[in-house]
């Protein structure tokens, strides 16, 4: 299942986001501030608990997280999401996947794994601005299965169509959390209208 987030402030910021004249400073507060509209709506079903809790008032009944989150951003540009990330979930415990794309075929080349083994129940979300082929997305997805993980969502800022098909055909069990579904993707699997590479203007390598 994958659902596109409907809200006009995320629209203004996917908008700004998209200029190619937005500056990097500009650009990561922008991708920081997308980020944690994406967790709120994957996290809406976020385990809890309920706990007393004494105001200066009165006693009274509340809510806490009571869930064991792992957050995986793929190298490098999922870096550029994850403080936004900690800002909602402080309490995570933080991997890393690191793929390269191969540029004539669009294939992920893995190069760097360090994710904590999956103890039992925990919620994995895997987070990349970009969801072009898929492949990256795919690939991080089922090393994150062969460690155990049962409970995996995907969080990105720009998806195309191509790559939430492949997401949804070869892990039917994993949530896609996008702030904008775009058009299609172009011959060098660029995605249209996308945003240019996420990674080059969020380090400003451009």
């Amino acid at each position: 299942m994958n659902v596109v987030l409907q809200h006009p402030l995320v629209a203004h910021r996917v908008t700004l986001m998209r200029d190619r004249n937005t500056p990097p400073k500009l650009f990561r507060e922008l991708v920081n501030e997308i980020t944690e509209f994406l967790a709120y709506e994957a996290l809406r079903e976020v385990n809890t608990k309920d706990v007393d809790v004494e105001t200066p008032i009165a006693k009274t009944r509340g809510t806490l997280v009571d869930e064991h989150v792992v957050l995986v951003p793929i190298l490098r540009a999922g870096m550029g999401m994850l403080d936004a990330m900690l800002h909602v979930l402080p309490y995570a415990r933080v991997g890393v996947l690191g793929m390269q794309r191969n540029e004539e075929t669009a294939e992920p080349i893995p190069y760097y794994a360090k994710v904590p083994p999956a103890k039992g129940g925990e919620l994995a979300i895997v987070i990349d601005p970009m969801l072009a082929t898929g492949g990256s997305a795919c690939d991080a997805i089922a090393q994150l299965k062969k460690l155990g993980y049962s409970r995996i969502k995907f969080l990105n800022l720009i998806a195309a169509p191509e790559g939430i098909g492949k997401v949804e055909k070869e892990h039917p069990d994993v949530q896609v959390f996008t702030a904008a579904r775009d058009e299609r993707l172009n011959s060098h699997f660029y995605i249209v209208p996308g945003l240019g590479d996420a990674g080059d203007r969020i380090f400003g390598t451009l």
